[in-house]
């Protein structure tokens, strides 16, 4: 039997979560989006996303299998506020998220990147690059974003499975090395 992880996908209204989980799973996607309505209006901010027609009520479901041994299984955050009281749900068990950011809205990372510092759940930042175009290099990121060294940033394209994979990836990679520092740690304690 692989090992199963589960990993959350979040971040900011309108910056590619259900993108990703689309774009990235093996399986159909268990997707919970509406139409946005005039009931949002005042109520959720479509301020850069002007477009969207659609929202995420609930989650996201998707599962890529990495190796043989290993699949995991993902889970894509409501983005808005109101739907934040979930959060705490879907977190609960998970190896560690991707915190999407959108340059041209940064700010809306702050929430997601705080929620995973005070549990201490490991993530990676993956900048959706809309559009094929980044306006800031991973280093400005990180550093709009106050980012420790040691957590990822990658630039990606959540429309792209290998993309997304890459982002995907760079997490695993983070989780391995806090535990492999937590392992080291208890052993010499």
């Amino acid at each position: 039997m692989p090992t199963a992880l589960k990993i959350l996908i979040a971040g900011g209204f309108g910056v590619g979560k259900t993108t990703m989980v689309g774009s990235v799973s093996e399986v159909a996607p268990l997707l919970t989006e509406e139409r946005i309505t005039e009931a949002s209006l005042g109520v959720d901010d479509l301020a850069g996303v002007e477009d969207k027609s659609a929202t995420t009520v609930a989650m996201d479901f998707g599962r890529i299998t990495i190796a043989p041994e290993l699949v995991l299984y993902l889970f894509g955050t409501p983005g808005q506020d109101r739907f934040w009281f979930m959060w705490d749900d879907l977190a609960t068990g998970a190896l560690g998220a991707v915190v999407l950011a959108d340059t041209r809205r940064l700010e809306n990372s702050f929430a997601s990147i705080d929620f995973f510092e005070e549990r201490r759940i490991p993530f990676t930042v993956g900048v959706n690059c809309f559009h094929g175009r980044c306006d800031s290099s991973a280093e400005q990121v990180r550093a709009a974003l106050d980012l420790d060294q040691d957590t990822p940033v990658v630039l990606c394209d959540v429309r792209d499975r290998e993309s997304s994979k890459d982002v995907l990836l760079a997490l695993l990679e983070t989780a391995r090395a806090r535990v492999a520092a937590s392992l080291a740690s208890s052993d010499s304690a």
